[in-house]
């Protein structure tokens, strides 16, 4: 198994509360999914999986209040399904008949230090993932391009060769309470979240193992 750092910056962030139900506001500071799934934008395939086990903030917690144009609705599974199968149909989504105006709680001018560990799944030696990810992310290469939270909200990112020379995380010390960790799709129909108890303790967040008895659903 390989472990790898990366750094990742952005002008804003929203890692969305579950439960929250019309209006997005963020967490605190990014989720395991969502430093999960900046790894996965650089390198993903089914033999491969992302295990984050360390998140490092490195500015201060920042928050600013934004409202935003949404579209209020989404294409019918089965109108798809059925113009698929006649071979016509009507499937247009008219934004402007559609559009809502939310407002929204975001994280602003945000910076991470994300550590995961690459797991291979297949026979394959995990020497050649590691070599290929290393060499992408070097060169800023990405699938797509990654985003914190919400797609509209990108960021930059750069491989950490030795995170010990970097600059320390911000000394924040706060308890975050139950923080989302990541869907289990066990049932992929019904896919299920899985939630923990997250502590900030120097600006350093440790993210326990999808196993642990920690993560509860």
């Amino acid at each position: 198994m390989e472990r790898f750092c990366l750094e990742v910056r952005g002008d804003f962030a929203c890692f969305t509360r579950p439960e929250m139900k019309v209006e997005r506001v963020s967490y605190n500071v990014i989720t395991p999914s969502a430093a999960r799934a900046v790894f996965e934008a650089i390198l993903w395939k089914p033999a491969l999986r992302w295990h984050v086990e360390r998140i490092e903030v490195l500015r201060p917690i920042r928050w600013i209040s934004l409202r935003r144009n949404e579209v209020g609705a989404v294409v019918s599974t089965r109108l798809a399904q059925s113009a698929m199968q006649s071979g016509r149909g009507q499937l247009g989504l008219y934004v402007e008949d559609e559009r809502q105006q939310r407002a929204g709680l975001f994280l602003r001018d945000v910076a991470y230090r994300l550590h995961a560990r690459l797991d291979v799944l297949s026979d394959e030696a995990p020497q050649k993932y590691a070599e290929m990810f290393r060499r992408r992310a070097a060169k800023g290469q990405c699938f797509h391009q990654p985003y914190l939270g919400c797609r509209e909200f990108a960021c930059d990112f750069r491989l950490v060769d030795d995170p010990a020379a970097e600059a320390p995380p911000e000394a924040i010390d706060a308890e975050l309470g139950w923080t989302l960790f990541d869907l289990d799709f066990a049932d992929p129909a019904d896919p299920k979240p899985r939630f923990f108890r997250a502590a900030l303790k120097g600006g350093v967040l440790d993210v326990p193992a999808h196993d642990s008895v920690e993560v509860r659903g």
